[in-house]
């Protein structure tokens, strides 16, 4: 705990700003009141590589007399206490303890500016936060508070002069994406007490955040609150599943926010960490009184701005598009991650799989772009990047390999498409012409490489990594010519070496007598069709294929990530629409609805669920492709890549048997796009909406038309959903 006092008198301020940064996490207030919302600031890096401050507009925080800025720091990522999990950031290069800078400016009415620092004259004391760990959770002992430190007139003379001491990194930068805020409070769905020390809350939807809790009891009673996915059919919460990297004893603690009572009526929350939850046990070492509405649940994420909607006439598509919303905004914490309660870990391919229904629904490029700058950072010398981004030296391993690397590629290709910028690829550019530099050394004597996972969490059939890694390879060169031809640089090399990759896939791994790649997996025909490796006279037969297989699974994916991204979107292109919302639409193993029907309301992390579903994280979002199809297939929004930025648009909707409307709206950087279609009276009857300034292409049933800004209206008498 920190604190400054300081003088405002006789001079009015006219403007006040206040600049602050942490390692890991500060909460700063003026004269006790927050100097603003925003949670778990700044946003994690590579803390020896680059830290991020904020600025806010305080004016309205001082007064005349004396005033007070008081600090709380948190350890995030960057102190992170014993050895509590596999990825090793109790060793962290980084590691130390918190840390804070901070500087107030205000310029006065008479045009004098003054400014108040972190520095040497502040004072410190240790308080009630006794504990705070990103996994396992804050511990607070409120009988330790020390009241009206935060404001004028406490007596800190007991209090030791603050330490100053060296940054963590060289770099400090303006934190420009937006900072993590709580979207929505939830009160508790299902409320249970077993006695007068145990309650089991059901908030009714998996979220990340954590809770409040207004609590009265005895001084000295201890609260904890655990948090899980999981309630067993006794009701007790189960970990089992999220807590699986973690020693049976800290599995006891893993998530739990600890509580000193001080005998008085309390409303309690953390500050420093975050749980993914949908069932929260509060056990108590003395009788108290809890009701249902003692305890609420706090959903906060990076606020990213909402752009896009997508809805239909299936309830089914509509619970899925809500239950990846939530998987979606549950793993963004300053970074895009995999889960919110087992890892937090930024998985590289996760977010690239991602992309499409992330930009649909949310304007995210100054989130990507600060993920971008922690690829930079977390690029070792020999070229290599890590699984996971930030990571302190965990992830640099053959196992992952360039299958989960090619986001370095992917991510800033599709922010040009969806926003028509070339910087997020300049910014790369070094970066991926070392990360190539290093895979050519790898090569094997066929000039590729093999090395890597590819299409994570098959159901039962998998998918060869050496054909996959390749097949990635080959992209990785293709857009490395096309970021060339962008900026202006020679892209010859790579263009050759793309070339030469798709004609060593056609004759390695493509059987042309049977129309099949690799060993004849969905995947490996989803894959093939999707990076544009099949020779044009054979395109349709391998979507054929691809249709047939599945067909014969009994209408079924057996896939994994890759397949779950590329499938559906193939058997649209290639005619198969129909069967694409048959696959989309199932309820039965595997299938995103079986998720939906056995009660999910978020993502599950894999196909292969157990009954109790003690198997797997349930609040994953790489597998949730399936709503950027919705958009792009069944409303039909698509961008152009040769025009990006929606400059021009590329409306394409498939009006699937079984559906009876279907509606999707984009917020373009060009302006709102609008597709809406309906079947009334035996007619399918399409509204579209194109911004100013810009033109669109509509296609339906092979038929194309060209279309100026404005409002369209179109109705078809029959329609086949053929290519």
């Amino acid at each position: 705990m920190f604190r400054k006092s300081f003088q405002v008198d006789g001079v009015h301020v006219r403007q006040a700003r206040f600049y602050c940064s942490a390692a890991a996490y500060g909460c700063f207030k003026i004269n006790g009141s927050p100097v603003s919302q925003d949670l778990l600031n700044p946003g994690y890096t590579h803390y020896d590589k680059r830290n991020l401050y904020s600025v806010y507009d305080v004016g309205s925080l001082l007064r005349q007399g004396t005033n007070v800025i008081s600090a709380v720091l948190g350890n995030g990522f960057y102190n992170e206490i014993g050895k509590v999990a596999t990825w090793g950031f109790e060793s962290a290069r980084w590691r130390n303890r918190a840390r804070m800078t901070c500087m107030l400016r205000m310029e006065m009415e008479d045009g004098t500016v003054r400014e108040i620092l972190s520095d040497g004259s502040w004072r410190t004391a240790v308080g009630p936060y006794l504990v705070n760990n990103i996994y396992a959770g804050d511990k607070y002992d409120s009988r330790l508070e020390k009241k009206g430190w935060e404001l004028a007139g406490y007596d800190d003379s007991g209090w030791q002069e603050a330490m100053v001491v060296s940054a963590p990194s060289p770099l400090l930068a303006a934190q420009k994406m937006p900072a993590i805020r709580v979207s929505e409070e939830l009160g508790a769905q299902g409320f249970r007490s077993q006695g007068d020390t145990l309650f089991i809350y059901d908030f009714g939807k998996n979220i990340s955040g954590f809770c409040k809790l207004r609590i009265q009891g005895n001084s000295g009673t201890q609260v904890g609150l655990q948090h899980g996915e999981i309630k067993l059919p006794n009701n007790r919460l189960e970990v089992g599943n999220i807590a699986c990297y973690y020693s049976p004893m800290e599995d006891k603690e893993f998530q739990t926010d600890t509580y000193m009572l001080n005998g008085e009526l309390q409303e309690l929350s953390p500050q420093f960490c975050y749980h993914g939850f949908q069932y929260v046990e509060v056990r108590t070492s003395q009788p108290v009184h809890l009701t249902k509405e003692s305890l609420r649940a706090e959903f906060f994420h990076t606020a990213l701005e909402p752009v896009g909607m997508f809805e239909c006439s299936d309830e089914l598509f509509n619970k899925l598009s809500a239950a990846t919303h939530v998987s979606y905004l549950s793993n963004l914490q300053s970074i895009p991650t995999d889960c919110p309660q087992r890892e937090k870990n930024g998985w590289t391919a996760d977010a690239h799989m991602s992309m499409d229904l992330a930009l649909l629904n949310y304007d995210g490029i100054l989130l990507y772009e600060k993920w971008l700058d922690d690829f930079l950072d977390n690029q070792n010398d020999s070229g290599r990047i890590s699984g996971i981004i930030p990571s302190a030296q965990w992830g640099y391993d053959d196992w992952i390999g360039p299958v989960w690397d090619a986001a370095m590629f992917g991510i800033p290709m599709t922010l040009y498409y969806y926003y028509g910028d070339t910087r997020p690829i300049e910014k790369m550019w070094p970066a991926c012409v070392k990360y190539l530099n290093y895979l050519k050394g790898r090569e094997n004597t066929e000039k590729t490489v093999t090395y890597g996972i590819g299409d994570w969490v098959y159901y039962k059939t998998q998918t060869p990594t050496d054909y996959t890694t390749t097949c990635y390879y080959y992209f990785d060169n293709r857009l490395m010519a096309e970021f060339a031809r962008l900026l202006g640089k020679d892209g010859t090399a790579y263009e050759q070496k793309a070339q030469y990759l798709r004609q060593l896939i056609q004759c390695k791994y493509f059987d042309r007598e049977k129309a099949l790649f690799s060993n004849g997996s969905q995947a490996a025909q989803g894959v093939a069709l999707y990076l544009g490796l099949v020779p044009k006279e054979y395109e349709q037969r391998v979507a054929d294929n691809l249709s047939q297989m599945i067909a014969a699974n009994g209408g079924a994916l057996d896939c994994g990530m890759l397949g779950s991204k590329t499938i559906l979107r193939m058997l649209c292109k290639y005619g198969y629409a129909d069967q694409a919302f048959q696959i989309a639409n199932r309820t039965e193993a595997p299938s995103w609805g079986n998720w939906i029907k056995r009660g999910l309301t978020s993502l599950a992390e894999t196909w292969n669920l157990s009954p109790t579903f003690k198997d797997a994280s349930l609040n994953h979002v790489f597998l949730g492709d399936i709503h950027a199809w919705m958009y792009q297939y069944l409303a039909g929004i698509n961008y152009d890549e040769a025009q990006p930025g929606f400059k021009h648009i590329l409306l394409q909707p498939y009006f699937v048997k079984g559906l009876d409307w279907a509606k999707g709206s984009y917020r373009s950087p060009m302006g709102m796009v609008k597709s809406e279609w309906v079947r009334r009276h035996g007619r399918i009857v399409l509204d579209v909406e194109i911004p100013a300034n810009t033109s669109a292409t509509l296609s339906v049933d092979g038929k194309k038309q060209e279309l100026h800004s404005g409002r369209h209206h179109f109705v078809y008498e029959k329609t086949k959903n053929k290519h």
